[in-house]
């Protein structure tokens, strides 16, 4: 005889399961973004941390390494006597580059080069030792009278080399959009430094291309951003009626920005005293291409990009007021990372929900 299969009832779990799982998902969905606000405020509190802060040495101090207390700013007789040069790494139109040796640690010497441009030299010194804080390179000491000056070492150079970097196995790690955008963010945060520094609005003049720009910069070892070439940064005054003009020569190319062409077309030949003054503004017009740069091809830059596109445009504007201050661009790329941030640990939770 042919047993009948027995159907086993199955009991179903009541309808407030899904209710139950909703309030689950909102929950790690708060938790999430609680964890998210406790991150981003410790890297803004990172970010906005007063901007003179050098480990709180005191004006013509320093510390360096690990070491607890801070140094005066070596002299010209410590420099002599100290400092070892090991060889030259670089040389450009005012001085020469050399990584030196400071009681068993690596640092850069510069020296001037060319006697017909010691005011840039002196210019450029004047603005390390006034412009000290979280966005400039590490002044160790100087010596005016040599035309000598002592800064930190960092071995990974300028920004010139940073996609090289990123392809270096131990710093593969960081090649990606968010850290790329972080670059970018510090970029900005120095242009905005230096436009409301303590000496004034200063304008970035050694910017005529982008890998002249790329050079200024420095790349530390836990990727952050340097400025390091401080000898063209001329002030601008409104108040006073003074604006600025970059060097004497006549400027060309879509890089520099248009208030820094020759005005008078090709039938005029350049006259640098007819060549009307400019602003700060030039520095907003390259942040685009600079920043452009900064996020490369990786995956999920061009999002990045998507997000930066009305503040890029903004910057593009052909009439200099119409762009934006240095701080507003970089409290755009804040709001785009924390949103990108945002969405990246909680994909898919609006079509969740």
């Amino acid at each position: 005889m042919e047993k009948k299969p027995h159907f086993v009832r199955r009991e179903f779990l009541p309808r407030e399961v899904p209710s139950i799982s909703l309030a689950l998902l909102l929950a790690a969905v708060l938790l999430l973004n609680a964890l998210l606000y406790l991150y981003l405020d410790k890297f803004y509190i990172s970010l906005g941390r007063v901007e003179t802060d050098r480990g709180l040495c005191p004006f013509g101090h320093f510390k360096f390494g690990a070491v607890k207390n801070c140094s005066p700013w070596l002299s010209c007789e410590t420099i002599n006597r100290e400092v070892r040069k090991l060889r030259c790494v670089g040389e450009g139109a005012v001085k020469k580059v050399f990584l030196s040796e400071w009681k068993e640690k690596k640092v850069v010497l510069s020296q001037l080069t060319n006697s017909e441009l010691k005011e840039d030299f002196l210019h450029g010194l004047k603005m390390l030792k006034a412009l000290q804080s979280k966005h400039v390179v590490r002044l160790l000491g100087y010596c005016e009278q040599q035309f000598t000056i002592l800064t930190e070492y960092h071995p990974l150079g300028s920004l010139r080399g940073l996609n090289e970097t990123l392809h270096i196995p131990k710093y593969k790690g960081m090649n990606t959009w968010h850290r790329r955008l972080m670059l970018a963010i510090d970029y900005v945060s120095v242009i905005r430094y230096l436009h409301s520094s303590p000496l004034g609005t200063l304008v970035m003049c050694d910017s005529n291309d982008l890998d002249k720009v790329l050079s200024q910069y420095l790349l530390t070892s836990d990727f952050h951003i340097l400025v390091n070439d401080l000898d063209a940064l001329p002030l601008v005054n409104r108040s006073a009626g003074r604006l600025v003009k970059c060097g004497h020569r006549e400027l060309q190319g879509e890089f520099v920005a248009p208030e820094q062409r020759w005005p008078y077309g090709e039938d005029v030949p350049f006259e640098d005293d007819l060549m009307p003054p400019y602003d700060e503004k030039t520095d907003i017009w390259k942040i685009p291409d600079v920043s452009n740069f900064f996020l490369g091809h990786v995956e999920g830059s061009d999002i990045v990009r998507l997000h930066l596109f009305d503040i890029h445009a903004a910057c593009k504007k052909k009439d200099p007021a119409e762009r934006p201050s240095a701080q507003e661009v970089l409290d755009t790329y804040r709001k785009v990372l924390t949103l990108l941030i945002q969405e990246a640990a909680m994909p898919g939770t609006r079509e969740m929900l």
